[in-house]
């Protein structure tokens, strides 16, 4: 989008919802908010949103959170640069009202150029990883191990794989 982009998190951000907020240009988030790369719990790999996310975090955080897709709080979100500011949950619509305030003041074509340009700068860096990433989704959503993972999500029960090993 050429405007700003607030995110506003309160409650779990998992897989894809944490994408969009790599992809947001302002992140605020609730002392209580929790955030996850499940994917490679489901038998996936988080591939559509990992340009984003190795973009944004860099690519050790990320290699944490994407083999593991253990959750994490707020404050760790924050440290590791995914969000920008973490406030009590009751003061998290203050502090959004407070950031577009802020975001307002600034020349809204200067805001457009601003992104534009850093838009260039990202897609430099991402461009040749977009249908990589897309491909690998796609052949993983189809195997075996991908179909038993989300199945075993959408099913409320654990993966195979939990099952056949020992604990982890």
């Amino acid at each position: 989008l050429p405007c700003a982009v607030l995110a506003r998190v309160n409650g779990p951000a998992v897989g894809g919802g944490v994408g969009l907020i790599a992809c947001a240009d302002v992140v605020l988030a609730a002392a209580t908010a929790t955030f996850a790369f499940s994917e490679v719990r489901l038998g996936l790999v988080p591939a559509v949103i990992a340009p984003f996310v190795v973009s944004k975090l860099g690519m050790s955080v990320s290699r944490r959170y994407f083999l593991t897709g253990e959750r994490f709080d707020a404050a760790t979100a924050k440290a590791i640069g995914l969000v920008h500011e973490v406030v009590a949950a009751e003061l998290l619509d203050t502090a959004a009202t407070a950031m577009v305030e802020t975001l307002l003041r600034a020349g809204p074509q200067a805001v457009r150029e601003a992104k534009a340009l850093l838009r260039g700068l990202e897609q430099r860096e991402m461009a040749p990883l977009a249908n990589e990433t897309a491909a690998l989704i796609a052949r993983l959503r189809v195997g075996a191990e991908g179909q038993e993972g989300v199945g075993a999500f959408l099913e409320k029960r654990t993966p195979s794989w939990q099952r056949a090993t020992t604990k982890r």
